[in-house]
C-alpha cells in the first residue's frame, strides 16, 4: 500500500488525483494539505465533497501529517511552496512527486540537491502520452540538426493557468535545444514581435490561453518543401492525476535520486 500525503489537494488536479486514488486498492491518500486561505474545514472529505475521504485531515502544515505517509505528491501550484515542501520531504525521509511548473533554475537546482536524501521524481507533466512525445521530440531532433529545419513549439491552455510558457512547452524546448548543442538561453524566443527576419538558430516557443483548455502541445520542424508536427492533445486532467498516482507508486522505495517519468515508463 502506498500511502500519500497530497499538496494541493483542492486544487484541479488535486481533486483528480482524489477522486481517482478511489479506484486503487493499494494507493491511499492519508491526508491533504493546502494553502491556509482555501481551508473552510479540517476534513479532507467535507472540503473536497468526496464521502469516502471523510475523516481524513487537511492541513496548511506538511510536516503535521507527513509522518503518516510513504511518499508526498506536489501539485500546490506554487514553485516557492513545493520548494518548501520538498525540503520537508527531505528531511522526513520521504520521497516525493513534483508535478508543479513555473521553477526559476535556481528553484529547480534547490529542489534537485535534496535529492542526495530522498528519491525525487519531478515532471513538468505527468501525462505517459507526453513523455512519450518527449522521447519522439529527441529522436526527430537528433535526426534533423543541420538538416535546415527550423523549430517552432505551440501551447493552448485553459485562462486559470498562471505560468507560461507551459512546463511542458519549455521541457520541449529544452530538449530541441539540447539536441541542436545549445541552451534555451541563447536560443529560445518566446512570442514575436516587430520586423525582423527569424533566425536559424531559433527555437520559437509561443503560449495561447482560453476557456477550458486542458493542454495542447505541438512541435512543428519545418523544412523547405515539407514539414513534420508532433501534438499532443490531453482531454481530461484525469491523464495526468493517474500518471501522478502511478509515479508516487513506483517512487516508493526507490534510493535517493532525481528521477523522471521516463525512469517510470522505462525510457
Amino acid at each position: 500500500m502506498t500511502k500519500v500525503v497530497l499538496c494541493g489537494a483542492l486544487g484541479r488536479m488535486g481533486k483528480a488525483i482524489l477522486r481517482l486514488s478511489l479506484e486503487y486498492s493499494d494507493f491511499e491518500v492519508i491526508a491533504g494539505v493546502e494553502h491556509p486561505d482555501c481551508i473552510r474545514v479540517a476534513d479532507l472529505g467535507e472540503a473536497s465533497g468526496i464521502q469516502e475521504l471523510k475523516g481524513k485531515p487537511l492541513t496548511s502544515r506538511l510536516e503535521e501529517v507527513i509522518s503518516q505517509c510513504h511518499v508526498v505528491i506536489e501539485f500546490s501550484g506554487n514553485p516557492s511552496a513545493a520548494v518548501s515542501h520538498t525540503k520537508i520531504a527531505s528531511l522526513s525521509g520521504k520521497g516525493i512527486v513534483i508535478g508543479t511548473t513555473g521553477f526559476s533554475e535556481e528553484e529547480v537546482q534547490e529542489v534537485k540537491a535534496h535529492s542526495q536524501n530522498i528519491p525525487i521524481l519531478l515532471s513538468p507533466n505527468m501525462s505517459l502520452g507526453v513523455n512519450l512525445l518527449f522521447k519522439l521530440v529527441e529522436l526527430s531532433a537528433k535526426a534533423l540538426k543541420d538538416k535546415n529545419f527550423d523549430v517552432e513549439i505551440s501551447e493552448i491552455h485553459h485562462r486559470f493557468k498562471k505560468d507560461a510558457p507551459s512546463g511542458t512547452a519549455l521541457k520541449l524546448a529544452s530538449i530541441v535545444a539540447s539536441a541542436f548543442n545549445t541552451t534555451l538561453k541563447d536560443s529560445a524566443v518566446f512570442g514575436r514581435e516587430g520586423v525582423h527576419q527569424r533566425s536559424t538558430q531559433e527555437i520559437g516557443v509561443i503560449a495561447l490561453r482560453g476557456g477550458d483548455v486542458v493542454g495542447d502541445h505541438t512541435v512543428y520542424f519545418l523544412g523547405f518543401g515539407e514539414r513534420i508536427e508532433l501534438t499532443h492533445r490531453a482531454t481530461s486532467r484525469d491523464t495526468f492525476a493517474k500518471g501522478a498516482i502511478e509515479a508516487s507508486r513506483w517512487i516508493m522505495g526507490k534510493p535517493p535520486g532525481f528521477y523522471s517519468m521516463f525512469d517510470v515508463l522505462g525510457l
